[in-house]
């Protein structure tokens, strides 16, 4: 791409937005025209170079999305399902990009944002980075290889902040391993076991989580069958792969047609 798209970052002082603020500011394709936070939130007004970067880059952080979006080709969200989701409408109104890392969103909320796309490009993806993407695919061959006396178990870690679970990720390679199956995963799937409660349904599809320290993310598909198991995993050890991501996602988008879009459809490994 030889012309530089203007890309803005919402909720700029969360740990994801302050990367993603970076990757903008680093890559040669992108410029920084805005960044958002809450109404009240102490960094309001502030010169966000100032504040992140160590220096002045003259973009104020605003309370307004509104006008945000307005002067935006591309806008990167990390936020929550709520927030996001009322951003779809702003960019459905603005006819820009949206770009959404959030995760844990529910089933209207997730119609909501299908309604959104049908006016401006939305790229969503549970994770961003290259390395998973390639995983899910891998996962779906696997899956569709093999039978259902393979039971497929994914475990994901994370730190101690996160709160939803089973992450977006894990059910990214769930969704996966069951399109390969021809089969679906349950929703309000319960990953807390505390001892067994039951005998384990043939060839199920579960989800682990576990929570603690620093961990960016972890993942790996297990797939047990009788005298074997195969494990095909992920370790993300830089949150840096999330934001090149999601700026690669917005470059990729500008000039697209509305629609749904994920990581598989920016990385040429989609059906879109």
């Amino acid at each position: 791409m030889s012309e530089s798209i203007n890309i803005a970052v919402m909720g700029v002082s969360g740990r994801m937005g302050r990367m993603i603020l970076k990757a903008v500011e680093e890559s040669e394709s992108t410029s920084l025209v805005g960044v958002t936070e809450v109404p009240g939130h102490s960094w309001i007004g502030c010169d966000v170079g100032k504040l992140t970067l160590g220096m002045s880059n003259g973009v104020q952080v605003s309370d307004d999305p509104i006008t945000v979006f307005k002067g935006a080709d591309a806008v990167i969200d990390f936020t929550h399902p709520e927030a996001s989701v009322n951003h779809s409408v702003l960019a459905a109104q603005a006819r820009t990009v949206h770009v959404i890392g959030t995760t844990g969103f529910s089933n209207s909320q997730q119609k909501k944002l299908s309604l959104a796309a049908q006016h401006a490009p939305i790229i969503r993806a549970g994770n961003m980075s290259l390395g998973v993407n390639l995983l899910t695919q891998i996962t779906k061959v696997v899956a569709a290889s093999l039978d259902t006396n393979f039971d497929i178990e994914i475990l994901e870690t994370h730190h101690n902040k996160k709160i939803d679970a089973p992450s977006g990720t894990a059910l990214m390679l769930g969704e996966a391993a069951a399109e390969g199956r021809k089969t679906e995963i349950p929703r309000g799937i319960n990953v807390v076991k505390q001892g067994l409660t039951q005998e384990r349904e043939n060839g199920s599809i579960n989800f682990s989580s576990m929570r603690g320290g620093d961990v960016v993310g972890e993942h790996s598909v297990n797939f047990l069958g009788a005298g074997e198991r195969i494990v095909l995993s992920h370790v993300a050890t830089d949150r840096m792969i999330f934001a090149r991501g999601a700026v690669k996602a917005a470059l990729w988008g500008f000039g697209k047609e509305p629609a749904e879009y994920n990581m598989l459809d920016v990385l040429g490994l989609g059906s879109s």
